[in-house]
């Protein structure tokens, strides 16, 4: 019979019986399977090896007690030395230097060393692959994966049960929730790590409520959870923001026995944090007799979330009274209440801080940093904090792009996205998220287009958050019909998948198919948010839906207890200087309970230059100036609406007031994409080097009206100022695109 041996920390070996030999026939697994009752190696994680050694042979040689040693002590290097110099390896030894690599972080070298275990000749089994899974987990290799997977069916180990879990927890990483479904569903016998795994899986795709609905089936088992259970549940209550849901696990935890533990207690606080709770939060924490530093964190980070950055720092003053040290998660919660509210000063000193205590070569704060930063209004902060990284990984390369594009910085943007690649790092979820948004805003429908193949071809199809970035990138570059082909193919549609969809119908005027879209939302019980409302009263604006409007924008309070913000004004503004009602404007103004932004007399101002109301328009101007003083587009809005309205003194006043404060007017740049390669003009533009032939094609279409499939619509009175559109920076980009895709020596631009 086969014996399987056991490794305790004191290096004795224990023979186990009954365990399914190694290559053993499917259903003969089944039939031998029995549960191992494994020892814990190594801070309670399970080994299991086979041994190649004789039963007689009890004690180790020196060379392999140090081997075991630097295992155990986590000596990545001098197991790695030691292992070279050995002549003869076991398949046991094998696992033990994979293992290591594994649990260590170093996927890559773990997954070359198992390549380099078959070239040898050293056949893996089933307590080699648990790691090499894990490796390909760790380092997003969907291929090599997906290889493993095949090898251990052919090999008949893809039913056992530590391979399993491994198998769901490898997909899940990988973005293929369908695959580690399947692999769940086919297993013959699941423990409680195989239904925590599943949950888990759930969770890595923010799929919260597939994590209840896997509990639910769990109970139906009669499988009891455990702590990883319980904080797993709590994450799902977290993701899907129900404080009920929340409670409800709170229940079972005290059901279960499992309030004392420490790390519960965290889960406990963190899920009330985010989920709106605070008050139940500072409840329980104060019922904690024994308070750790991990369960103050928890309570920083739930004032941060919440918006309450100064109830923050008094926690943490608090904490160093109660003589607990702030450590790295102190500051990055800090941090996190510095990004909430805005205040770069306040993050400047944690920074400071954090350089004083010499906290800065740890990764994950100083990602933070950079997120902090970049949701400051910081982005070069932020990029120079990326470039003072000790070391970068691809979640901090993420948080950089993600700061980039925060503020509008496109190309820069792009090139750290294309440097992930340029550093033989795959994109993640992550990733796409981030940078989805640049196609979007630069309306590069072509390279979108490829990156959804990427994504296709990557498995990350089932994650919501890309479907969701995904369905926002066609709207916004004109592709109404992919972006709802999008959106119909999320399979878990979470509340900003409706608002996303209700935004892109509202971008390109079809308001009616919004509100419809809005009531199907409801019935399907997803519970709208403030994101939905500017969506939805946006969608009323652009359609001049008077009467809608005003019913959602009331509702929002009595039905939802959401409090209209400064957008949903904005939206109502909208709404009402679209159909020229501007003095129910100025009264909305008056009565809103929040201070009137630049964004508010912003729209009053467009409102009235629309309809040409020079009294309310001045009026919002003088409002507006002490707000953006040096906002040019306010004194080209008024300079415009003076010389349609024939007060040229006063058109000449703004341009000089605005000559005396070093203002100048912004340039008006279009872009065309023409055989993959974009072409940039502004107005009366002769750079580029077709130039001559481009106002050629232009005098020629202003010659045949029926010819001018332009939209723009060239202004009298600003034509008699020598301020011709028939030059405009849209006219040079459409006709540049006739002119290459027509004519052959302009084709490659």
């Amino acid at each position: 019979m086969t014996t399987i041996l056991s490794l305790t920390s004191s290096f004795k070996f224990v023979v186990k019986e009954n365990t399914p030999r190694r290559g053993a026939k499917r259903s003969e697994f089944i039939n031998q399977y029995e549960p191992n009752k494994q020892k814990t190696f190594n801070s309670g994680r399970t080994f299991r090896f086979q041994s190649e050694l004789s039963i007689g042979k009890t004690n180790l040689s020196r060379q392999m007690e140090d081997f075991v040693s630097y295992v155990e002590s986590g000596s990545v290097e001098k197991a790695l030395q030691l292992f070279d110099e050995m002549n003869e390896r076991s398949s046991f030894l094998w696992n033990l230097i994979i293992r290591v690599l594994t649990n260590s972080g170093f996927f890559e070298e773990a997954l070359d060393l198992y390549f380099r275990m078959s070239i040898e000749g050293t056949k893996a089994d089933n307590f080699t692959f648990p790691f090499v899974i894990k490796a390909c987990g760790g380092c997003l290799d969907h291929d090599v994966g997906r290889k493993i997977h095949s090898k251990l069916f052919k090999d008949g180990l893809d039913l056992d049960l530590h391979i399993s879990n491994s198998l769901i927890l490898m997909y899940a990483k990988l973005g293929c929730i369908g695959s580690a479904e399947k692999v769940f569903d086919e297993m013959p016998i699941r423990d409680l790590v195989s239904w925590n795994s599943m949950i888990n899986g759930y969770i890595m795709i923010s799929d919260g409520l597939a994590s209840f609905m896997c509990v639910r089936k769990m109970q139906q088992y009669n499988m009891r959870p455990d702590r990883f259970t319980i904080m797993s549940t709590l994450h799902a209550s977290s993701l899907v923001c129900s404080l009920p849901k929340g409670k409800e696990i709170h229940a079972l935890t005290i059901k279960s026995k499992l309030e004392c533990n420490p790390m519960v207690q965290t889960s406990l606080i963190d899920m009330y944090g985010k989920c709106g709770g605070m008050c139940y939060a500072e409840r329980f924490f104060n019922m904690i007799s024994q308070r750790h530093i991990a369960s103050w964190n928890a309570m920083i980070r739930g004032y941060a979330l919440n918006g309450r950055p100064l109830e923050s720092f008094s926690c943490l003053r608090k904490m160093q009274e109660n003589g607990c040290k702030p450590d790295n998660v102190s500051l990055i919660n800090l941090l996190l209440s510095c990004s909430q509210v805005g205040s770069v000063l306040m993050g400047k000193t944690v920074h400071g801080y954090a350089i004083r205590m010499e906290f800065l070569s740890h990764i994950v704060l100083e990602t933070a940093l950079i997120d902090m930063y970049g949701k400051c209004g910081e982005p070069r902060l932020a990029e120079l904090a990326f470039n003072r990284m000790h070391q970068r990984n691809l979640i901090s390369r993420n948080t950089l792009i993600a700061s980039l594009v925060q503020n509008g910085l496109y190309k820069d943007a792009l090139k750290f996205f294309w440097d992930i690649w340029n550093d033989g790092l795959k994109p993640d979820a992550m990733t796409i998220t981030g940078i989805l948004p640049v196609y979007s805003e630069i309306a590069q429908l072509r390279e979108g287009k490829q990156l959804h193949g990427y994504i296709v071809k990557s498995g990350f199809c089932s994650n919501t958050f890309v479907l969701n970035s995904l369905t926002y990138m066609y709207a916004k570059c004109g592709d109404l019909v992919s972006a709802r082909d999008m959106f119909d193919g999320i399979f878990l549609k979470d509340v900003i998948s409706w608002n996303t969809i209700i935004m892109a119908y509202a971008i390109h005027g079809y308001g009616e198919v919004s509100v419809k879209l809005f009531s199907k939302m409801k019935k399907m019980g997803i519970k709208p948010n403030a994101s939905t409302f500017v969506s939805l009263l946006s969608s009323c604006s652009v359609s001049g839906m008077v009467e809608e409007g005003w019913k959602y924008f009331n509702s929002m309070k009595s039905e939802y207890g959401i409090d209209p913000d400064i957008e949903h004004y904005g939206c109502m503004l909208d709404l009402l200087g679209r159909v020229g009602d501007l003095n129910r404007a100025k009264q909305l103004i008056t009565e809103m309970p929040l201070e009137p932004t630049s964004r508010i007399w912003g729209s009053l101002l467009a409102a009235s230059r629309r309809h040409r109301d020079l009294e309310v328009a001045e009026f919002a101007a003088k409002k507006m100036l002490p707000l953006e003083h040096d906002n040019t587009g306010l004194y080209v809005l008024l300079s415009n609406l003076y010389a349609e309205t024939g007060r040229w003194e006063d058109v000449k006043r703004i341009k000089s007031l605005m000559k005396s404060r070093g203002l100048t007017k912004t340039v008006g740049v279009t872009m065309v994409d023409v055989k993959g390669k974009t072409f940039r003009f502004t107005n009366e533009d002769r750079s580029h080097e077709h130039s001559h032939l481009i106002y050629d094609v232009l005098d020629i279409i202003l010659k045949n009206p029926r010819g001018d499939l332009s939209k723009f619509k060239p202004i009298d009175l600003l034509r008699k100022m020598s301020k011709s559109t028939d030059r405009h920076s849209v006219r040079l980009a459409r006709n540049s695109g006739w002119r290459f895709e027509d004519l052959s020596p302009f084709q490659n631009g």
